[in-house]
Parts: C-alpha cells; structure tokens; sequence
C-alpha cells in the first residue's frame, strides 16, 4: 500500500468536500496501512475531523503528533498495536475500538483510562469502572511515591545538593521499591510510579495535587453502588462472592489442619494457609443459585518474563460448565471469560509462544487451550480476548490436554475415543490463524485420563493414566510408524492390573505421584529404577518408594497436582478436603523405604459456605493446583466455587 495521498482522504471523507479542513469523518479501514504511512503533514490538516477508522490495517503504534485535536471518535480494532501512549494526542476522546490487537494488556486499558479522561466508552462498553479502578490505583499510588519521597530526602545529608543525579536516584528507587496492587498490573503501576516521582522531583517535592488524578466519571459511583447492591450471596465473614477488587474483603479466618505432625525441636511443619477468595463465575447465566455446574480442570498461566522457564504466574485458568475464566489470584478478579453455550469444558493448558508480526518483530505471548465435550480445542488469545482458531480433534469428548514442555506448538489430546493424538498448532499467521497438522496417534486399550511427558526425556516417552491402569507410550518423531500402541503397561501391585489410574504427575525429573480411586493410596515411584528393570517386558512393576495414605473413596476423577520447587504432593477428595503431602524427606532416603502408609503433612478443611442462607452440602474437591513461585493454591470443587488461598 502506498502512502496516503489527498486524494484518497477526499475519498474516503464525510462530508464530500473539496477542503481536508472540513472533512469530519474519515474511513482508513482495511487499507493494510503501517505505522510509517499515516503521514502527520497530511493527517494536521484535518482539523475539523471528529471521527477516525483505522481498523483492520497492519499498524504497529501511532505517530505521536498527528495533530487531530478535535477527534472524539477513533477505531483501531484488528491491528498490532502494541502501546497505547501515543492516544494522549486526543484530550478530547469519548469512544475508542482497540479489539483484536493481541499485544495490547489489561495494563495498557488502564492506561488508556489514564490517559484519555474523557472516554465514555472502549470497545463498546462503558469505561466508568475501569475509570474508577484506575482512581483508585493512582490515589494509592501518589500516596506511597510522596511517603517514598519523604523518607528518600531523610537520608540525603545537608551538604548533598538535589542535584539531576540525586533526582535520578529518587525515580530509579521509587520505580523499584514503590509496589501496589497485583502483579498482573505492574507494567501499569510502574509507569504511573515513574510519572508520578518525575512530577514530584520537578515540583520540589510538593505534594501532587487531586486535580492531577483522574476524576471518576459521575456514572462510575451509581454504577459501583449498584453492582454492590445486587451481590447478595456472602459467605461466613461477610465475603462478597463477585464484588470489585476495591470492595472485596480478605476471609483471613485461619484453615483447620489435621494430621500436622512435629518436628523433633516441636515445632509444626505444616503451611500456614488462609483463604482469599471463594468466586462462583462459572454458574449458569451468572446465578448465584446454580451449584450444579462441574468444574473439572484449573492451570496457572506460565511467567511472562524472559529466562523463567517453566516458571508461572499468578494468574489462573478454570473450567467448566460452557465457560473458561482466566482469574487473578491477588484480587479474585476475573479477568477474561470464554463461553460456548452447549460445550462443556474439561480440561485448559497453557503455552507460550513466539509471534512474527508482518513488520519482522519477535513477540511472545502465553495462549490458552481449551477442550471438552464438543471433542473440539479452542485456542484462545487470552489477553487479546478471543478464539484464534478451533482444532477439530476426536469425534467423543477430549478427557485432558497437555502441551510438550519443550516444543511450544506440540499439544496433545486425551479423548474417550481411547485415542491420544500429537498436534503440532503451528506458528499463527498475521491475522492469527493456525493451521494445526497431525503428528502422531497413540492407541488405548481404555480412556486416557491424565497425561504426562516423561520429566527426563519429554520427546522421547509420553506416560498416561487411563481407565485401565498406567501407560506408556514412544513418541519420538524420528521413528516412522505415525501410529503407535502402548510400549509398556505399569501395575503397582500383583492385583492392581487393569485398575483405574486417575491421578499422574511428576514430584521431580524422577519421582512420579499416581493414584486410583478405591485405594487409598497415593504411590511415589521412581521412574529410572522402573525402567532400567524393562528389558522386552510389555507389563512392568513400578519401583515404588512410598505409599501416602489418601481417602478410600471409590469416587472416582480427583486429579492429584505437585508443586516440584517445594517437594510437595497435592489431592483433594470427596468431603472437601485437600491432602497435602510434604516428600522432601522422603525424596532424601535411600530405598528400601518402610512400607508403612505415610501419613499427609496436613489435610486443610475446606471452610462450609452458605449460598443464599443454604449449605453447599457437597463439597468436593476434584482438582487443586499450587504455584510455587508465589505459593497460591486454587481449588475447584463439586459446588461451583473456585477457592484462592495463601501461605500466610
């Protein structure tokens, strides 16, 4: 596309006019325009235009002195925008479109909030609460960068002069050491941090005065008043169930905890955890009144910063019923919501992958996988908010999904058409599209419920829980045969052949944690000493190491989780429960270990909600995840409510 020309905005301009000086509208759209062709020598001379549409153009940021003073009305949707700062070019904005951009974040529409104070609506919705968000923020912000300031000039001595370095050295520390809110939003809290510390170096140190922050709409009180009128289900210490972060109230109330043992000085091993938030947002139409709708699987979003390998976030993903919510596990806040009236979603994964925009930049960002029912997987851009493409996987329901921890676009599938199938998404194209192409199809003697590739070798072996029993399966690309069988079957006891495995996870690069319902027992086994005794056997013995005392429900589905930087086992069951099991010692014994059942370092009560002034009377835990970096623990149980806690 050439560059714009005069000719082309008489065009395109409302009304028709021989003057760019009284064009008021103007339809850019579709013109695969980049950053570099909107020209402002040309574009300045509208300067009666109210309404602009660059949607669906290939723009990467725009030019920061187009000169359209007077414009109300912009729409940039399906772009590759990847900052939003230039926008506060247009003081006068009411209505802005930034949809399909993926780059942008939830910190870049707090920042359009910021910076566009009179914007009444983004994307078509009404922007008041996440204006009232944002003066919420900046008045706490502003608050501690003053307090950070006073106590920073307390150290300076008398015969210091304030100096530009000195002045440096107070945004630099600011910048680093002022924190607020969750992590998700420090990209934008940093940003304010830094304005706000450069304003208070230029005043002198003056308090940064209230006309400095942006006024909440008046529409945005009403709107908060109302929203808090119609929650009225709470829990047990008056726990909002859907309130905005600024209302909603910590239950710090502390968890019961049975079977700590002690150690030798008396001292109690246990974690100390407290609950942050209890949140029904799966429920069917919003209704507070539905505790029927399952929920079956939950994932924390891998880290976004570079060289943090396998490293996760604070952020996680639920599902079930027709609908994934991505939540943050700071604030209780949902920050994304993916419905499909009709499926039912089993289980999520996450990946991270690399992107090259038409302009040739590198850019990485973490996608979300979904599937269930329907036999379908979706792959949604999360923090773009939509569905990239849909992967027509098995003709019966998708039990579980697990991507290949080191190849980013391998993904396979777990069907109940007792088939496990190796994807391979692809790159996105530029208008983030995939094309996703078969690899691989493993055949089950059962349905395949829980997948895990082996820790040491991940391209090499894939190890599957399945209806009847332990499997596993050769899944290198280099060997030819495109369908393959199971290589080995694993038993963990004379009798236990053809027994439900519906619990698999790794403890480390060795230790493997498995379980089946109506046992009892949670096996750790080495995977090394199991698989050096193979030789051409198809059934194996594993080498177990020890044997966690568990329920003996017969109930089946409780998905076990570890959390490998903390040596820790993790299952929930049938009467609210999660089991918690601290290994590390067991881990550093030499075999044979006793055979003796080892009791969890602490089971954590699950606290007894009401709904409406009714007992939730079931309350079962079917899967709970933990995230070592920040110690988050997110259980999903059989009643509809997704419950946040903390080490504490």
């Amino acid at each position: 596309m050439a560059p714009l020309t005069q000719q082309l905005l008489f065009q395109r301009g409302r009304p028709k006019t021989n003057s760019l000086g009284k064009i008021r509208s103007l339809d850019l759209s579709g013109l695969k325009l980049q950053s570099e062709h909107l020209d402002p020598s040309l574009l300045g001379r509208l300067k009666q235009l109210r309404e602009l549409d660059l949607s669906d153009n290939l723009l990467e940021t725009l030019p920061a002195n187009l000169g359209l003073s007077q414009l109300r009305i912009l729409r940039c949707a399906n772009n590759q925008l990847g900052d939003v700062t230039a926008l506060s070019q247009f003081p006068h904005l009411e209505e802005l479109s930034l949809e399909g951009n993926p780059f942008l974040t939830v910190n870049d529409n707090l920042k359009v909030s910021f910076l566009l104070p009179k914007l009444r609506k983004v994307n078509g919705k009404d922007a008041a609460s996440t204006c009232s968000q944002v003066e919420n923020l900046d008045r706490e912000l502003t608050n501690r960068v003053t307090a950070h300031w006073e106590k920073f000039m307390a150290t300076v001595s008398p015969e210091e002069e304030a100096a530009d370095k000195l002045q440096a050295d107070f945004v630099r520390s600011a910048v680093r050491d002022v924190h607020y809110g969750p992590e998700s939003l420090s990209e934008f809290t940093q940003w304010r941090v830094r304005m706000i510390a450069e304003k208070l170096v230029t005043s002198g140190g003056t308090q940064v005065q209230e006309a400095d922050i942006p006024k909440e709409p008046p529409q945005a009180s009403a709107a908060s008043k109302l929203r808090a009128r119609m929650v009225a289900s709470k829990w047990p210490g008056n726990v909002p169930l859907d309130l905005p972060s600024t209302k909603r109230v910590c239950f710090a109330s502390p968890a019961q905890m049975e079977g700590t043992p002690v150690e030798s000085d008396g001292s109690q091993a246990a974690l100390r955890l407290e609950p942050l938030h209890f949140l029904q947002c799966h429920s069917k139409n919003n209704s507070p009144k539905d505790l029927e709708t399952q929920l079956w699987a939950c994932a924390f979003e891998p880290s976004r910063e570079e060289g943090h390998s396998g490293a996760t976030s604070q952020t996680v993903a639920t599902c079930g019923g027709e609908a994934v919510c991505v939540i943050d596990c700071q604030t209780g806040i949902v920050l994304h919501k993916y419905k499909v009236p009709g499926e039912e979603f089993f289980s999520v994964a996450w990946t991270a992958l690399t992107v090259v925009t038409q302009a040739g930049h590198k850019k990485r960002w973490n996608m979300l996988a979904a599937a269930g029912l329907r036999g379908m997987v979706r792959l949604l851009h999360v923090r773009a908010g939509f569905c990239c493409s849909v992967i027509r996987a098995h003709k019966k329901a998708i039990a579980t999904l697990c991507f290949s921890p080191t190849h980013e676009s391998h993904l396979f599938t777990a069907s109940y058409d007792k088939r496990i199938i190796l994807w391979d998404i692809g790159v996105p194209d530029h208008e983030y599209k995939f094309q996703a192409s078969q690899l691989l199809v493993l055949s089950c003697s059962s349905t395949p419920l829980r997948l895990c590739p082996v820790a040491s070798c991940p391209d090499d072996l894939l190890l599957a829980g399945c209806e009847g029993g332990c499997c596993c399966w050769d899944v290198r690309l280099s060997q030819p045969q495109k369908q393959r069988v199971c290589e080995v079957e694993f038993i963990f006891s004379e009798d236990s052949e053809g027994q439900r495995v519906d619990g698999l996870a790794f403890v480390n690069e060795d230790v493997v944690a498995s379980k089946g319902s109506g046992q009892g027992t949670i096996y750790l086994w080495s995977w090394s000493q199991t698989w050096a005794g193979r030789g051409s056997q198809s059934v194996l013995p594993v080498v177990i190491l020890a044997r966690l005392q568990w329920s003996s429900t017969d109930l089946a589905y409780f998905s076990l989780s570890t959390c490998p930087d903390k040596n820790l086992v993790l299952c929930g069951d049938e009467e609210g429960s999660v089991w918690i099991y601290d290994v590390e010692h067991l881990l550093k014994q030499r075999p044979p270990l006793a055979t003796t059942l080892q009791a969890p370092t602490q089971i954590l009560k699950w606290p007894q909600p009401m709904a409406l002034g009714q007992p939730v009377n079931k309350t079962m835990i079917n899967t709970v995840v933990a995230n070592a970096a920040f110690t988050y623990l997110s259980a999903l149980t059989d009643s509809n409510i997704v419950s946040i806690w903390r080490s504490c």
